[in-house]
């Protein structure tokens, strides 16, 4: 294959991703009250807790309403206003039907997608998939 298609996609955020983090916080708020910590203790934990995964949940919010990956430009994402802006890959993590991107690009900063099957289609995780097991292959050739 002398070029891979070009990959793009609509982003809106998981409904999951903040039900996980509520999930979490809720059974991080009951360790804590079972705790044999002091009670002012327990309260300022729990209240942290609680703003940690009020502030997780607001990071979920992006920007960006669309992403696409070209074999010519790479990666860019697509602003609410519609502007364009060329970003690159940091990182990636795929678990299961969970494909977690992370991009940085000049505009925006550091941006973690999580594509989950709520918020896209099988066959994008799938090509995303495939594109980045190349980039994987590719990066352990060239150590």
């Amino acid at each position: 294959m002398t070029s891979a298609p070009a990959i793009g996609f609509e982003y809106r955020p998981s409904r999951w991703v903040p039900r996980l983090f509520v999930a979490v916080a809720s059974l991080a708020l009951m360790a804590i009250a079972a705790s044999g910590a002091p009670v002012p203790v327990r309260i300022a934990l729990m209240l942290a807790s609680i703003a940690m995964c009020v502030y997780a949940i607001r990071r979920l919010r992006l920007p960006i309403y669309a992403v696409g990956w070209s074999s010519r430009s790479g990666w860019t994402l697509r602003g609410l206003d519609g502007a364009d802006d060329a970003a690159m890959l940091a990182s990636f993590r795929i678990v299961r039907q969970l494909v977690l991107l992370r991009l940085v690009s000049g505009r925006y900063g550091k941006l973690t997608l999580w594509l989950l099957p709520d918020n896209s289609d099988a066959d994008i995780r799938r090509r995303l998939r495939m594109r980045l097991a190349v980039l994987a292959n590719n990066a352990e050739k060239h150590r």
